[in-house]
């Protein structure tokens, strides 16, 4: 699958610009950790995986992760992508794992991307430019800010890692900084 193929399967889904953004995001920080892991000559199929990982949320929210598998299959979409953007949702509302370290990448990122966009949007800078790690910290721990991030996925995503959750999050600003 090609990106514009990807992405003209995204907009036939979903309208909300915020949803169409947010996929977006996530798949420019699926390339940057695919180029940082050494998955380079992965980092299109990570991007397609990223940019279609919440394909069926805006109108199937209660179907999520399980609806898009539907949607994908009749499109004759590649069963590695229709796993891996499936797989985001383990524990959730799919018993699907997150096996390889792109699927590990994405669960862990989806969520930790919302929470430092909403930090980001606090500053006075409006900018992850400037963003440190301890300000994304202060605001995992206070539960009431963006409450619909789930700061468990988010841990579950560093562990499936092996990663702390500090490096976890700044590796993703780090991320988010190069766009």
């Amino acid at each position: 699958m090609k990106r514009e193929e990807a992405w003209d399967l995204l907009t036939e889904y979903n309208q909300e610009e915020f949803h169409l953004k947010h996929g977006q995001i996530v798949e420019k920080t699926m390339r940057y950790f695919a180029e940082k892991l050494g998955y380079g000559d992965e980092k299109e199929f990570w991007g397609i995986v990223g940019l279609l990982h919440d394909l069926d949320f805006e109108q199937f929210p209660e179907q999520h992760c399980i609806k898009s598998q539907e949607i994908m299959r009749e499109r004759g979409v590649d069963e590695k992508i229709i796993h891996a953007t499936a797989s985001h949702g383990y524990a959730i509302t799919v018993d699907i794992k997150p096996e390889h370290e792109m699927e590990k990448v994405l669960y862990a990122v989806d969520e930790l991307t919302g929470l430092i966009g909403a930090v980001v949007l606090m500053r006075p800078s409006k900018s992850v430019q400037d963003l440190e790690l301890k300000s994304v910290k202060k605001k995992f721990k206070a539960k009431g800010f963006a409450a619909g991030c789930d700061r468990e996925v988010i841990k579950r995503g560093a562990d499936m890692l092996g990663w702390s959750l500090d490096d976890l999050i700044q590796q993703t600003i780090e991320a988010l900084k190069t766009f």
